[in-house]
């Protein structure tokens, strides 16, 4: 851009000038004049339309300090023939040969056309297209003004984002329509400041995403970026690094070089790229800053690094002489075949080289030799006429993989379809006919160029309202194949208009840095594994991170994840942390060692309540049965054998019945249990209080009061146990809270009041059998038996106090256990302490159970 504001400043400078000099009174010629020493076209032909081509067909342009104090002399260039560029110009001679020698495509038409050189340089680029522009002979422009002075229809070229872009700003002014092959900068494709800009290579936008798609679908998060310090570099880099970051990917550098900055600056770059944990490197780059900088790495020798290159570098056979990129992968254009390319590309001779100055170096270049006639290097060997192109083996002559090339043959092409649109009618049945003569204006080839749409060889050749064709690649791989050669291998595609999941598609095996078929690994941090999650380590990118396990109850099922997640109410993590797996159920069960055994005890205590009734059955004529209220003490028995058995109630799964059944049957038995024993505690009194002269205390509680008494203690309970069912009941639950690794099925009580109550009542009744007991426990007689249920009720308060805390503190299926334990303890101490006194007289001192023993002044121990 800088050297395009020189030259617009040389210019006026010169008009300026020019009007100063015109005698006073005359009028000064306003034609547009070009007042430039500029030189000839590198190649040209004439012809009814003539077609502009600008290309980079030497590498350097030599510098020449200018004081403006006369007119600037003419461009330079200097550094070796770029044999490839050479192709490019060559092929557009080619196609418009082609072109003229059709009877389809513009019949009757010959096209002509002017190759400039701009020597890689902006300048020397500005400077072709104001010569394109403004003709040369005569140094007027055929007419004014001089928006109408183009002596080219249309002009293709050039093959770099930076010198289009100069060569935009002087052509659209003048609305010549410029289609490049090679400019593939985003920011061509704003038509408000590129109106007339057009080309055949797809915009960075499309291949800035393809290549962050690529990275990420082989998992390279950590990278390297380098650029060429140019529009194309710039803006390609910026494209894909907003892409990359979009996929999560993470930039170690990017270092941006051109390749005339000091050799210092383009080491640094080098050293930075050495010296990077980054094992993959994205380059932006043209291709000669890529020669430069690969010259310079050579030098360090670095690690194996996995290149990632864009379309101007990795299909340059200029570079495979690297062996440090054997493995790179980038997007390519696609390959394409230019039937007789080669034979034109071939077929000359040093008669023919030698009328062109441009041909001429590239034969003594390529040949080592100087065409006679021709001044050259003291010493250097004259061509001998017997040299041929068949055989030679370049950039120019290698035909194996036209990608740029035929994107030079699409964009001649392309306006030659424009011109013949504009001056051709078709006719059904007949050929076309074409007005070679037929004036036209620049803005209808430009607009007829954006509405060309033909095949060309296979291709489909179309512009979208930016100027922009359809963005298809190929995936390239530098592959060494068995001759040792390295060469480009296409190993997938992309097509931007493909349907949603084919737009990139691999096919074929791909070598990577080093020779290896093992896919490189790039990251910051290795991959976090599930159970894990990623922390970012403080001031580093996103992809340096630290692998946190999932906290407890929490999991992560994916590699990298970013968060765990809780599990769900009734799952927990495996001990990996990766999978909810469900929780496990907790209950009491018949099948566990704790549930069998308190289900042993419990039947084993109800079989002792019925050993023993059946022993009382069998001796109820004795006296010991018959003075112990034989009636009471079969109740007795009977209630303490539900009591042993509703603890079998508290054993298995819960349901809904069970937890009605158990608190209820537990409720009702005991209280049917404690009756029994207050009642016979009640007749102890009595019947001592009936000896004594003058007393009728037991008409006052006989049997029908006794039996009476029983039933009225028990229904109190019942009446609780049904009101508790009716407003409240017990119902079954899953403990989430206790444990966080296991789920607790349980019986809620319903209603805590209701249970408090049921058990209060029990308290109570026992309470005042043990006050009752204890007043009667010295009564001077083998008949009371008050100091067996003061023990009784001893045991059983001391059981159900303690039973209290341990309950409330005991977790999961050992509340149940508790309970049933004090169930079992408290119904197996009244077996102990009422009955197994009597069994045993009953059955090992016989002796003992008369009247007479019974009814003695001394009382009995074994009572």
């Amino acid at each position: 851009m800088g050297g395009l504001l020189m030259w617009t400043a040389v210019l006026l400078v010169l008009l300026t000038v020019g009007l100063l000099d015109t005698p006073r009174g005359a009028m000064p010629d306003l034609r547009c004049m070009l007042l430039d020493h500029s030189g000839p076209a590198a190649l040209s032909m004439p012809g009814d339309y003539v077609i502009g081509g600008v290309f980079s067909l030497h590498y350097y342009m030599l510098s020449v300090e200018n004081n403006y104090t006369h007119l600037p002399e003419p461009l330079r260039c200097r550094g070796s023939l770029d044999f490839r560029e050479l192709r490019f110009a060559r092929a557009m001679a080619f196609a418009i040969e082609e072109i003229n020698n059709s009877s389809d495509l513009l019949p009757g038409v010959m096209l002509g056309y002017q190759i400039h050189d701009s020597c890689s340089s902006v300048s020397a680029a500005t400077r072709a297209a104001f010569q394109l522009a403004n003709g040369r002979d005569p140094y007027f422009f055929p007419g004014a003004p001089c928006s109408s002075s183009a002596t080219i229809t249309a002009v293709v070229g050039e093959s770099g984002s930076t010198p289009s872009i100069a060569m935009s700003r002087v052509l659209g002014p003048f609305g010549i329509p410029q289609v490049s092959h090679y400019a593939t900068c985003a920011c061509l494709s704003d038509k408000q400041q590129y109106p007339t800009f057009s080309r055949t290579i797809p915009s960075d936008y499309f291949q800035a995403a393809a290549l962050a798609q690529l990275v990420k679908h082989y998992g390279w998060m950590w990278i390297g970026a380098v650029r060429s310090d140019s529009d194309y570099g710039n803006s390609g880099m910026a494209a894909f690094l907003k892409a990359a970051r979009a996929e999560g990917i993470c930039v170690e550098y990017s270092e941006a070089f051109y390749r005339t900055n000091p050799r210092a600056r383009v080491r640094r770059v080098a050293e930075v790229i050495r010296g990077s944990t980054a094992r993959v490197v994205v380059a932006f780059v043209a291709p000669g800053d890529m020669l430069v900088l690969l010259a310079e790495l050579e030098q360090l020798a670095p690690p194996p690094l996995q290149w990632v290159g864009s379309e101007s570098w990795v299909t340059d056979p200029g570079l495979v002489r690297f062996s440090m990129c054997v493995g790179a992968v980038g997007f390519g254009i696609r390959r394409a075949i230019i039937p007789g390319l080669r034979d034109f590309l071939v077929d000359l001779n040093a008669a023919q080289v030698s009328e062109s100055p441009l041909l001429t170096e590239f034969w003594e270049t390529a040949f080592g030799c100087r065409l006679s006639g021709v001044s050259g290097s003291p010493g250097q060997k004259l061509c001998n006429g017997s040299e041929s192109l068949q055989g030679l083996k370049n950039s120019y002559t290698d035909t194996s993989q036209l990608r740029i090339t035929n994107m030079v043959y699409k964009a001649v092409y392309a306006v030659a379809h424009a011109l013949h649109g504009l001056i051709c009618t078709d006719r059904a049945g007949s050929p076309a006919h074409c007005d070679r003569d037929m004036p036209l204006q620049m803005i209808q080839v430009l607009r007829q160029i954006r509405k060309v749409n033909f095949t060309l060889n296979g291709n489909r050749v179309s512009f979208d309202a930016n100027g922009d064709p359809v963005a298809t690649y190929e995936l390239v791989n530098w592959q060494v194949v068995d001759s040792g050669r390295v060469e480009f291998v296409t190993v997938g595609y992309y097509d931007a208009s493909a349907p949603e999941g084919q737009v990139f598609v691999m096919h074929r095996n791909i070598t990577w840095a080093g020779g290896k078929t093992q896919v490189p690994v790039s990251v910051c941090s290795e991959s976090c594994p599930p159970g894990t999650r990623k922390a970012v380590q403080k001031g580093k990118p996103v992809c340096c991170y630290d692998c946190i396990p999932c906290a407890e109850g929490e999991i992560s099922n994916t590699t990298d994840a970013l968060d765990c997640f809780i599990c769900p109410a009734e799952s927990w993590p495996n001990p990996k942390r990766d999978k909810c797996i469900h929780k496990l159920i907790e209950f009491l069960s018949f099948d566990e060692i704790l549930g069998a055994i308190l289900a042993t005890s419990s039947v084993a205590g109800a079989g002792l309540s019925v050993a023993i009734a059946a022993v009382f059955y069998r001796h109820k004529d004795t006296p010991i049965v018959r003075a112990n209220n034989s009636e009471l003490s079969f109740l007795l028995l009977f209630s303490l054998t539900l009591c042993f058995l509703c603890s079998l109630t508290f054993i298995g799964r819960p349901s809904h019945w069970s937890c009605m059944l158990r608190h209820t049957a537990f409720g009702i038995t005991f209280v049917l249990c404690i009756s029994c024993v207050l009642g016979k505690t009640i007749v102890v009194l009595m019947a001592f209080r009936a000896t004594l002269p003058g007393s009728n205390a037991m008409k006052w509680f006989g049997p029908v009061q006794q039996r009476l008494s029983v039933v009225f203690f028990t229904l109190i309970q019942v009446l609780i146990c049904v009101l508790w069912l009716s407003l409240s009941p017990p119902f079954p639950i899953k403990n989430l809270s206790h444990y966080k690794e296991k789920v607790i099925l349980e019986c809620s009580l319903g209603s805590n009041g209701a249970f408090w109550a049921v058990l209060g009542y029990i308290g109570l009744l026992s309470a005042l059998c043990f006050v009752l007991a204890f007043l009667a426990r010295k009564l001077p007689d083998n008949f009371n038996e008050a100091k067996f249920i003061t023990f009784s009720m001893l045991i059983f308060t001391a059981v159900w106090i303690t039973f209290i805390p341990a309950y409330v503190s005991s977790p999961g299926k050992f509340t149940v256990a508790v309970e049933i334990f004090a169930i079992l303890a408290s119904s197996l101490g009244l077996i102990v302490c009422i009955f197994a006194p009597k069994c045993f007289i009953i059955l090992f001192r016989p002796e003992k159970n008369t009247k007479k023993h019974i009814m003695g002044k001394v009382p009995s121990k074994a009572l």
